[in-house]
């Protein structure tokens, strides 16, 4: 395979350009942290996009930070933490999952993955933060999108088309994302002993109180144990968690208050600051799967049908760990293409999406993404590839059969 690595605009369009016209089917990648997901690509050449990386400007006080995306998104966080903000989406870091190191990502990746963190469900996802792109279409066409702030446009909204296309539909070269100060005080409320089920209830009251949760999940015993963090590995219990962030005062009167809501008799315990950041930070990486030979999917649906999808699948007691208040379901398992079957299923009657995170490459092939889409809107997700990259020479088939 050839590898074609430009250094600027001018010579990533002309590549392109000339790719199209031959017929030359690209990989595009930035670091090359995140070309496990996705189906398995066999192309001509890779175009390595890693030299369209540094950070362009960065301006604290309006909260706005552009750069470009083969940029480490350690460097990223590092620069935004010196100033006390951060990228509120929680950008999560696979690389240990996925066979890697620690802080091997890219600010491209995160974006054209569209992945977040355990905040999404309060916060957004990373494309809500997306302000502005830069980049060359599969034609080698140069264009930009957006700004530096957010306005009413007509027509095709590319930044949010973009992020989360993963790569099939151009390649970035510049982005601008809106940042936000970070939380002055976290504290979470750790209760012990409820399986899923009960677990999933007791996350909706929280997520339907008044008191701004901003973290909400459930680990049984076994995956709470891997995550290093004594409170939460010691009990041998399942363990759920509710986070809390915000100015001290604020944070201490809602944590009171949602212990009276929620917590009853159960047994439970609080984490402070750096346990409480830390056992946040597993969960966004998916630390409690880290290290193991199973596949690992990656599904979203409406967060109360949780114990229904765990139920039938015919998911283990140790299998699933439920972020997002139920609406995030990480499930390992033995037999992929079994339950890729047994999601495909259950999908089509509750809605959602799943994707194969960690998998052999043969269980990519076959269902690395699944979906309760219908035919309308992946004809409309194909004439959408069509526009953007005619010739489909840009990550051909990595999202699904065609796109």
């Amino acid at each position: 395979m050839d590898l074609l690595k430009p250094t600027d605009e001018a010579a990533l369009a002309a590549l392109v350009a000339e790719s199209a016209a031959a017929g030359r089917r690209l990989e595009v990648i930035g670091r090359g942290s995140k070309r496990a997901l996705g189906r398995p690509l066999q192309l001509e050449a890779t175009l390595d996009l890693s030299a369209f990386a540094g950070i362009v400007t960065y301006e604290p006080e309006e909260l706005i930070l552009t750069a470009r995306p083969g940029t480490p998104l350690a460097e990223i966080e590092a620069t935004l933490a010196a100033r006390g903000q951060c990228l509120a989406f929680e950008p999560p870091d696979w690389g240990p999952l996925l066979g890697q190191p620690a802080g091997g990502g890219s600010l491209g990746g995160v974006v054209a993955c569209n992945l977040s963190g355990p905040r999404r469900f309060r916060a957004g996802a990373a494309r809500d933060y997306l302000l502005g792109v830069a980049g060359v279409t599969g034609d080698g066409a140069r264009f930009k999108a957006g700004g530096k702030v957010v306005k009413n446009v007509t027509g095709y909204d590319l930044c949010k088309l973009v992020s989360g296309s993963w790569g099939t539909l151009a390649a970035m070269t510049e982005l601008t994302l809106k940042v936000l100060p970070a939380p002055e005080k976290t504290r979470t409320l750790l209760l012990f002993g409820l399986d899923a089920a009960a677990a999933t209830a007791l996350m909706g009251r929280a997520l339907g109180s008044a008191y701004d949760v901003s973290g909400a999940a459930w680990l049984p015993a076994g995956r709470a144990a891997r995550t290093g963090i004594d409170l939460v590995a010691g009990r041998a219990q399942s363990v759920t968690a509710l986070r809390l962030e915000g100015h001290g005062p604020s944070v201490l009167a809602r944590l009171a208050g949602l212990r009276a809501l929620v917590a009853g008799d159960l047994p439970q315990e609080e984490l402070h600051g750096q346990r409480s950041g830390r056992l946040w930070q597993a969960l966004r990486d998916a630390q409690p799967f880290v290290g193991e030979g199973r596949a690992l999917w990656r599904a979203s649906l409406t967060p109360m049908a949780a114990p229904v999808l765990l139920a039938a699948v015919g998911a283990g007691s140790e299998d699933a760990v439920l972020d997002w208040g139920g609406g995030l379901v990480w499930l390992a398992a033995d037999a992929p293409s079994h339950m890729a079957a047994s999601l495909s299923a259950a999908l089509s009657k509750l809605g959602g999406q799943a994707t194969l995170v960690r998998g052999s490459a043969e269980a990519r092939a076959a269902s690395a993404t699944l979906s309760a889409e219908g035919p309308a809107l992946l004809d409309l997700a194909r004439r959408v590839k069509a526009s953007f990259d005619p010739r489909g020479i840009l990550n051909p088939g990595r999202l699904y059969v065609g796109l």
